[in-house]
């Protein structure tokens, strides 16, 4: 199969980013189908399949398991680069995947756990590794690169997209335990995909990285200083963000008039696909408009594109408080939580939310890479990962949703993701001095050159497409 493929080219993309593509998009369908169900399993009563948890414990078990899921390419990345290989890393991560969802199948406690447990460590097989192997595919400075992460990150949310609408109709017809089994199913065709078609994407040396963008002259205490302001950033990020996976599903289940205002009932399953579909409709149109911005030379850094996210996010929580106020105020007292509201203001919440996470999450990666010293560059870009873990732990907060009138939990979210904002504005101009690497000098003009020689002047910092790594916080 090795023979099969193509040299790598600068005009073409390469079939194995197909390969990748492919295999990508179902193991995402994989990990998503599994999250858009599980809060929802562990509270479901008995007779429905589930263990008739509180929200509290279910909420506190989801966040354990993510904050897990998002450290685990750490170690898994690590050992991959130790010897082990890409090919036989990501098999592992996939083998582990297909047992944690298997698992899932059976109405177990420990299952669950054991379940959880297989996940952690697939995940930390197979999505570092996987990443890794499209940038592979290309050699240095070949235009395609950013293009080809951005299709692959189209096959994440395309994953991400179908993976709960799959899963509210067979969990509908068939229960929570065959629709586990599907997600197993999902697991088995993309490690089958890579399988196949291995010779697309076989084992290959990653080009040398180019030297470092931040020069000497800026000190490597304030470049440090800077990314510890991002990380705390990306902390408070996902802590607000992936509230999807728990208090929004909780929202989408129970406060969501759906057959009241479209005719027809779901669950809060199926509100999980809305971020994917939104993020499939906004990564082109956003490319394009930072691409208009700096044709023009008015695109924001990258500190400022992060605030701007944080703004966005916390809008996107100040419409899901005014939501929780109109619900609130046809609620009884005595029945505080039992209402129901027009699905549109979710749609809406996640839109906004969306373009904030596209403003933000794409960047933080590709900053630390861009910016850390090289001496503590493996460091830094390990901490980006803590910090996600730690931010994802504290989606904890959740624990409190039944405690809180909505309006109050949702207000919160929106004035945590503002207060970050404030910093970032604050702190602007310094972390564009310690994060943003001056423009080089341009070259000395010929002798024998005039005006008209063509000199290409350095371009301003452009976007940079969303990578598999980065996608949305998506593992």
């Amino acid at each position: 199969m090795a023979s099969a493929a193509k040299p790598l080219t600068l005009d073409r993309h390469p079939p194995g980013l197909t390969v990748l593509f492919l295999t990508e998009m179902w193991e995402r369908f994989s990990f998503y189908s599994m999250l858009a169900m599980f809060t929802l399993y562990l509270k479901a009563s008995p007779e429905d399949g589930g263990f008739g948890w509180s929200k509290e414990d279910a909420t506190r078990l989801y966040a354990n398991y993510m904050m897990f899921v998002y450290a685990s390419p750490l170690i898994g990345g690590f050992i991959a680069d130790r010897g082990l290989g890409y090919r036989r890393s990501v098999m592992i991560g996939g083998f582990f995947f297909m047992a944690g969802h298997a698992l899932l199948s059976f109405r177990d406690v420990t299952a669950v756990y054991a379940a959880l447990a297989c996940l952690v460590v697939g995940n930390g097989f197979f999505k570092p590794n996987v990443s890794a192997m499209v940038g592979n595919l290309y050699p240095e400075g070949s235009p395609l690169k950013e293009r080809a992460y951005s299709i692959f990150y189209m096959g994440i949310n395309v994953g991400a997209f179908l993976a709960p609408i799959v899963m509210e109709v067979v969990k509908g017809r068939f229960g929570f335990h065959v629709a586990f089994a599907v997600a197993a199913f999902g697991m088995v065709i993309s490690v089958m995909t890579l399988w196949s078609f291995w010779g697309y994407v076989e084992d290959k040396q990653p080009h040398k990285a180019a030297a470092a963008s931040v020069p000497d002259t800026v000190p490597e205490w304030k470049r440090v200083a800077g990314l510890i302001v991002i990380y705390c950033v990306a902390i408070v990020f996902w802590m607000v963000f992936h509230q999807n996976g728990s208090t929004l599903t909780y929202w989408a289940d129970e406060n969501t008039g759906w057959k009241e205002s479209w005719g027809f009932n779901v669950t809060g399953i199926i509100a999980n696909s809305i971020n994917g579909g939104w993020v499939i409709l906004l990564t082109f149109p956003l490319i394009w408009f930072w691409g208009l911005l700096q044709r023009y030379g008015m695109e924001p850094g990258t500190p400022a594109k992060m605030c701007i996210g944080m703004v966005l996010t916390a809008a996107s929580f100040l419409l899901l408080y005014q939501a929780a106020l109109v619900g609130e105020g046809i609620a009884t007292d005595d029945q505080k939580y039992v209402f129901k509201v027009s699905p549109w203001w979710l749609i809406a919440a996640y839109g906004i939310g969306t373009a904030g996470e596209l403003c933000l999450s794409p960047m933080g990666l590709a900053l630390v890479a861009k910016v850390a010293p090289e001496r503590l560059r493996g460091i830094m870009m390990g901490g980006w990962f803590v910090a996600t873990a730690i931010g994802n732990k504290l989606t904890m907060i959740g624990v409190y949703w039944e405690y809180w009138l909505h309006s109050t939990f949702f207000l919160l979210m929106a004035g945590l993701s503002l207060g970050m904002a404030f910093v970032l504005l604050l702190l602007l101009y310094p972390l564009r001095e310690a994060l943003t690497p001056p423009a080089a000098p341009a070259p000395a003009l010929p002798v024998d050159a005039g005006p008209s020689a063509g000199i290409k002047a350095p371009s301003p910092e452009g976007y940079t497409p969303p990578s598999p790594h980065q996608e949305g916080g998506r593992p």
